[in-house]
Order: structure tokens, then sequence, then C-alpha cells
């Protein structure tokens, strides 16, 4: 017996044997190290003669107060004389979320629950969680058939809700009636952009008034970024001639520029943090201007059907024409790799440069 601490229960290994170390804070909590080297949090009372036993949830994804407070509440609602087989999904959900606040980006995070309140709860809410069963997931997928992205989206985050049920003991383990349910098949919406609508694309940038909106996009063009990660950029994050995301989808990431991608940043004043600030806020600028002025480029150039993800599916499609090796090409756009590809990834710095100037020629000059 000790009193549990997250690098308490971190530290210890795992034997021949199961081994349940009981917590000295909480009677009946503890965490179960098996020989597998897994662990979960486990709460053991005993009520009017009834042992009662509960897997509480899993280190790698609870805190110990986690888990110890939810020790507490179980405890509390026994003794209310409630089953705690009567969770709803609701409640589960929440709880859900609430753990992986620490886990999820923020604007992951964001739009999660954005799924979650849009398409799953509507469905779900006031049931057990312990009733859910794979059919009534079926038929909920089969109602979003109609908005395929949504459903396909949206899937995972329930999934996680199921995961989370069965590590707090609420679902019998192995029990997610999200397993085996296949996605929808979209039509691939990936557009790739010819040499000459390039070209087009080119000269409505430079057809239209200098602005951020404008210097973004060209800047999109140029280095295969996402619009994100060039919108939130910081002047701290430009230096050495190269442009260091601390935070982008995959992680801290290097981008490469080539010269007119460097000069469309030297020539920008610097009157805030953000290189390229709100025009109304104190925040980076924002999304829904961005998306208006593209949206007027797009149409100056004959190009409606290209949206502006595209131009990061154009840079890393003209890169592999113009010779460059996935690896490269995946270094260029920040992608993750296997264990097996990083151990190259030293020789590829200079291939990595050479491509993103070769990049620049394609859409013509930019604004001087």
């Amino acid at each position: 017996m000790l009193k549990l601490t997250d690098s308490r229960v971190h530290a210890l290994r795992a034997k021949q044997t199961t081994r349940n170390i009981r917590d000295t804070a909480l009677k009946g909590f503890g965490v179960r190290v098996l020989p597998s080297g897994k662990k979960r949090y486990f709460l053991q009372s005993q009520q009017d003669g009834k042992r009662f036993w509960k897997i509480i949830g899993d280190p790698a994804t609870m805190t110990v107060a986690d888990a110890r407070q939810h020790a507490v509440n179980l405890l509390a609602t026994r003794q209310s004389g409630q089953s705690d087989t009567e969770t709803v999904f609701d409640t589960m959900a929440a709880e859900t979320f609430r753990r992986y606040r620490r886990q999820w980006k923020p604007r992951t995070l964001v739009v999660n629950q954005d799924y979650f309140r849009q398409y799953i709860r509507p469905c779900f809410a006031g049931r057990r969680i312990a009733d859910i069963t794979p059919q009534d997931v079926r038929d909920w997928f089969l109602s979003l058939h109609a908005t395929p992205v949504a459903a396909d989206r949206s899937m995972p985050v329930l999934s996680i809700i199921m995961k989370a049920a069965e590590a707090d003991g609420l679902r019998p383990e192995g029990s997610n009636p999200c397993k085996g349910i296949k996605r929808y098949r979209r039509q691939n919406r990936e557009r790739f952009l010819s040499a000459t609508e390039l070209a087009h694309l080119g000269a409505a940038l430079r057809r239209a008034e200098p602005s951020s909106a404008v210097t973004i996009l060209w800047l999109l063009a140029l280095t295969g970024c996402r619009s994100s990660e060039i919108r939130t950029l910081r002047w701290t994050d430009y230096r050495d001639g190269h442009l260091f995301l601390r935070d982008s989808k995959t992680g801290p990431h290097l981008v490469w520029l080539s010269n007119p991608a460097r000069k469309l940043l030297d020539d920008l004043p610097r009157t805030s943090s953000w290189i390229f600030p709100a025009l109304r806020t104190s925040g980076p600028f924002t999304r829904t201007m961005l998306s208006s002025v593209w949206k007027q480029i797009r149409d100056d150039a004959g190009l409606r059907d290209v949206r502006m993800h595209d131009l990061r599916h154009c840079y890393a499609s003209l890169a592999i024409a113009s010779g460059e090796t996935v690896l490269t090409v995946g270094k260029l756009l920040g992608h993750n790799k296997p264990e097996t590809t990083l151990k190259y990834a030293h020789h590829a710095e200079a291939d990595v440069e050479q491509a993103a100037v070769a990049m620049d020629a394609v859409l013509g000059e930019t604004p001087s």
C-alpha cells in the first residue's frame, strides 16, 4: 500500500504475476499491474455483505486524481442505492471530453465537440451507455448517409466515448459497438491544377489588390503549408530564412522557403506579434476573411471548383513530378514518417531546400 501519484504509477513495473497496489488516500482504490505491463485503476468495496469490484480506467488516459475522484463518485452512487449501470450516454460523453481535453489539440477538441453536438448527441442522448448496441450504431451511421464526411468524422468520436465506457467498467471489455463499421466511400475530392491553371491562378493573384489575404495565398502556393499554419504565424516563427512551426497538425515542423517566399515576408510591416494580424481583433488573420478573398481569386482565375487546400496537394504533386523523392516531399509538407525513414532525414536537407526553390517558378513571378 502507498499513496498513489502519477509518477509512482508510471514507475510501477510488471512482474510475472498480477499485482494490486492499493491507495492509502482512499480505501478500496488502487492500481492493478498486469504481467503484460498494462495498468488499470480499480475500486474494491463491500456493502451489505456483497463484494464490489470495478475497473475505473487506464493510467495512460487518466490521472490518479481523476481516477480517485471517479472512485469517490462510484462509492457515493452505490451508497445512495443507485446502480452505476444507469449512467447515461451524456454523462459518459462529458467525462470523455474532460479527459481528452489534455490530449487533443485545442482545434481538434473544438471540432470533435461540434461533431458530437450536431451528429452524435441527438441520436444517443438520454440512452444508458450500457444499452447501446452495434445495431444502434449502424442505424445511426446509416442515417447520416447524406453527409458522409460528417459521418466518417463523427464515428471516431463516438468510438472513443465507448472505449472510455469500457475502461470505466460501464460496458463489457471488447464491446465497443463501433467496431467493424466501414466508412463511407467518397469521391476523391483532391483537385490537381495543370500548368495552365497554375499560370491563371498566379495571374489572378497578381491582379488582386495587395492585402494580407493575398500574401497568405501566395505563401500557401509557395510552401504547401496548411492555411491555419500560415494565418497564425508569429514573427518569432520566421528566422534564418525558414518558418519554425511550433504546433502544426503533426507537431513541430521546419518549413523551407524559396527566395520569393522569403521576400514576401521580408516586405511585410512588423506592426504586431502576428505576421498577419486580424483586422478588427488582437488575434491572427481570420479564416472567414481568408476564405472570402480566396473565392474572389479563384473565380477570377476561372477555377471555381478548386479548394484552398488543393494548393497543398498541388504543391506535393509538382514536387514529385519534378523528381523529388517521397521522403523529401514528406519533409516539405511536414508529414509524419515511420521511424525507419526518420534516420535518413539528415541526408535529405539539401534536397528539401532545392525542392522548395523549384516550386516558386511554377506560378510565375510574385508581386515585387
